[in-house]
């Protein structure tokens, strides 16, 4: 394809706070946009799978504050179709995982090994631009934000060379793409951040992708006994299939902290929290036994606050952390995660509830936003 400007149908979130039902509405709807050829160190990318996740529904409901108009999505996979000038490493045919977190590969959090924390990419991302600055997407005069580097919610998306890793051709796209958010963040959680050893305790709060990927980590570390605390019957039976051995349904009239301390001799040793609960979070640090660890993965509301006991991190020496993107290092991390789904180790394509097109994308934030989805794929070129 030659480097010039291209249409593209892409999914535009027009404005901030809508609450559910979104189908049938006009905040969320699906445009032609002109996508500008790809600049410097930038790739451009034909959008075969994009995953819809929590993150995304947080922007449309307003909990996570992001520029309008915006074309969404950050989960995804699909094949690169050109590049931009010093692109050397990537070439058309490709087929990538992208990612959320742009590292620009020299600030200092990506010198110290901790891209999903680039500083640059951060301020990109919150003001919803690419690393190089600007936006590729536009109509008559009108720029429109992009989402997290990615915007996937598109035919076709331009993208830093930063925010993308090669995968195999042979790797489905429906679990390439689960792989770019859900199964980094969750996996990652658990092993790169909580660290996880053979023999210790782990519970994990809130069964979504991210969730239910962080007990695949979990039970791949070893760990014993795994429990999954949900309130939907459906992603706690998932949770057994995925390497969970006990779980918790957190529904009205149970004793969350009594059922998970009883199932774990005492507390656990390490609490993920990936609902994005203030109040959750405390559930979770009050689960975990003396020398505990607590992760917060899920993403509140940034209005949200936490009480938690100060003086047990002190007197009883528990720990209390925060995990973005899995702490993880996509170059590194990805070609693991892809050679443990090979091995049959990591059932990804377990996460997977529904493939839509356009046309029901607007419907299935409904069922998102109702918790009754784990993952839910976009597929851009279907009808």
């Amino acid at each position: 394809m030659s480097a010039s400007s291209v249409q593209t149908r892409a999914a535009v979130l027009w404005r901030l706070g809508d609450a559910p039902p979104y189908a049938g509405g006009d905040a969320l709807t699906v445009e032609s946009l002109t996508l500008a050829p790809p600049g410097a160190g930038e790739l451009l990318v034909r959008v075969e799978a994009a995953g819809l996740c929590h993150s995304d529904l947080s922007v449309i409901n307003g909990s996570r504050p992001r520029p309008t108009p915006m074309v969404l999505g950050h989960e995804a996979a699909g094949v690169v179709e050109a590049v931009g000038a010093g692109v050397i490493d990537v070439a058309p045919g490709d087929h990538v995982v992208m990612t959320f977190v742009p590292s620009c590969g020299h600030c200092t959090e990506c010198a110290a090994g901790r891209p999903a924390m680039c500083t640059v990419g951060a301020a990109a991302n919150g003001a919803g631009r690419l690393v190089a600055g600007g936006t590729r997407f536009g109509r008559s005069g009108v720029e429109f934000a992009h989402h997290l580097g990615v915007s996937a919610f598109a035919e076709r998306t331009v993208v830093s060379r930063g925010s993308v890793v090669v995968v195999p051709a042979s790797v489905p796209f429906d679990v390439a793409a689960m792989l770019g958010c859900a199964v980094l963040t969750g996996f990652g959680a658990a092993v790169n951040t909580a660290g996880v050893r053979p023999g210790e305790s782990v519970v994990v709060f809130g069964l979504g992708g991210v969730g239910l990927s962080a007990v695949m980590g979990a039970a791949l570390a070893g760990a014993h006994p795994v429990v999954a605390v949900d309130t939907v019957s459906s992603k706690l039976e998932l949770a057994r299939s995925l390497g969970a051995t006990a779980v918790v349904n957190a529904g009205p009239g149970v004793d969350v902290v009594e059922a998970v301390r009883s199932a774990t001799e005492g507390g656990a040793d390490h609490a993920l929290e990936c609902v994005g609960s203030a109040a959750v979070l405390e559930t979770a640090f009050a689960v975990t036994a003396r020398g505990g660890c607590t992760v917060g993965v899920g993403l509140p509301d940034p209005s949200h606050r936490s009480s938690l006991p100060a003086v047990t991190l002190t007197g009883e020496g528990r720990v209390l952390r925060g995990s973005y993107m899995g702490s993880a290092a996509p170059a590194r991390d990805i070609p693991r995660l892809v050679r443990l789904w090979e091995a049959g180790k990591l059932p990804i394509e377990q996460l997977r509830t529904g493939v839509i097109g356009f046309d029901g994308l607007a419907g299935a934030f409904d069922e998102l936003a109702a918790g009754r989805a784990v993952r839910q794929l976009l597929r851009p070129s279907a009808a």
